[in-house]
């Protein structure tokens, strides 16, 4: 294959410049290469394909909008039918009543309005001073700028200089942690606290059990906003509609999603703001809000989303999240006693990850490559992250494509040693 000149994101170039797996085509959770070889899409893409890959109704739905309208700005008091359809219909989803949907074009533009929201939002409140972040060890929030400041994986920081001022990071598994930091700053300088359901591309980190009601109520306790990152955990990832539902009375002040919400189709993400939340924004005499991406609420992708709900719920795929959490974890579980296995993590979501023992980690920091390398050639395509491998699989798939995950699994980690 000839030198490429795409400029892949988060790859060694000089690596993949002229080794490039092209995939050519995908029909449900199946995907081929260029060279007519099949794999079992084990990671939905990056966390995204929730429908699985090849869905005519949404194509057709995409073409039908781009003949009566392809794009459109938003800007002001500019709008559009597909975009006020499907803010309606996420703000009847939502857990928050009568929340307000504001449209963006990914999951890091997502969480870059969510953090500017929550700043300005206490100064519309007459609060200037609450203005601090924080955010989680493991957690991550996207590559724009509040959401690298957020992540707690330094390596995505490095050589960058100053980004965000006033953001730290807690520990991820300990609500105590966050309540010595809000201490230690001030609760009355804080702004809000930046949560993912079960953290998903730091390592796929369930949280511990009484965690995220705990850090919910420290933060109602302290008048700090709970922003919930649904980006990977929302539209059936977790068996519910935005994730943080698995967690019954935990009522967060904002979530940001995208990725399930079209199942990858187009590119489309937002945030559900809280009706308190929104209030001063939506006053008839307030300013606007100077924040906005060029492409939100894109009609054709909106139009995407809109059917790509509808199949969630029409087909029942949305509870498959939950419904074959188990079976996931367990096809995992079955490397769990193997020598080059240091830990499995699962059991939440139809999200997983096997991380790798750490002496073997230290001797080839490679290995993660190495591993989902291995799997690659026996079918299944699962993602390197961190100090292993993740799966998380289109909702589609049915327990023999899991079982299929966990024999390739275990191949691959017998060959580490």
């Amino acid at each position: 294959m000839n030198e490429t000149f795409f400029w892949h994101p988060f790859a060694q170039m000089g690596q993949v410049k002229d080794n490039q797996l092209v995939i050519a085509r995908g029909e449900d959770v199946w995907v081929w290469d260029d060279q007519g070889n099949r794999y079992l899409d084990a990671t939905a893409s990056l966390w995204y394909s929730n429908v699985g890959h090849g869905r005519a109704s949404i194509r057709e739905a995409v073409s039908r909008q781009m003949g009566e309208l392809e794009a459109y700005s938003t800007f002001g008091d500019f709008s559009n039918r597909p975009a006020l359809d499907l803010t309606r219909r996420l703000s009847e989803l939502a857990p928050m009543p009568d929340a307000r949907i504001f449209l963006t074009s990914g999951g890091g533009d997502s969480i870059d309005t969510a953090a500017k929201l929550a700043r300005r939002y206490w100064h519309e409140k007459g609060h200037d001073e609450r203005h601090h972040l924080i955010g989680r060890v493991h957690g991550y929030h996207g590559t724009h700028g509040f959401g690298t400041s957020l992540a707690g994986i330094p390596p995505n920081r490095e050589s960058l200089g100053s980004l965000v001022e006033d953001v730290s990071i807690v520990d991820y598994a300990d609500p105590g942690a966050l309540r010595v930091e809000i201490d230690r700053i001030g609760a009355e300088n804080v702004a809000a606290f930046f949560l993912e359901p079960v953290i998903g591309a730091g390592g796929v980190h369930p949280p511990p059990v009484g965690y995220v009601e705990e850090v919910a109520a420290i933060c109602e306790e302290t008048g700090v906003l709970l922003v919930v990152d649904s980006v990977i955990c929302a539209f059936g990832r977790l068996g519910t509609w935005f994730g943080i539902e698995r967690w019954p009375g935990v009522m967060p002040d904002m979530i940001t999603f995208a990725k399930g919400v079209t199942s990858g189709y187009l590119p489309l993400g937002g945030v559900v703001v809280s009706d308190e939340v929104a209030a001063p924004f939506w006053d008839p005499d307030a300013g606007p809000f100077r924040h906005g991406a060029t492409y939100a609420g894109h009609p054709t992708c909106c139009a995407a989303a809109i059917e790509n709900i509808r199949i969630l719920a029409d087909e029942g795929l949305l509870s498959r999240g939950q419904d074959l959490e188990g079976d996931l974890f367990e096809q995992m579980n079955r490397a769990a006693d193997l020598d080059a296995t240091g830990e499995v993590r699962g059991g939440i979501g139809l999200m997983a990850a096997l991380e790798i023992r750490a002496d073997i980690l230290d001797a080839d920091p490679g290995a993660p490559v190495k591993l989902a390398m291995s799997m690659r050639k026996r079918g299944v395509l699962a993602r390197p992250i961190g100090r292993g491998v993740a799966v998380s699989p289109p909702l589609t798939v049915e327990v023999s494509h899991l079982e299929l995950i966990g024999d390739a699994l275990v191949e691959s980690v017998e060959e580490l040693i």
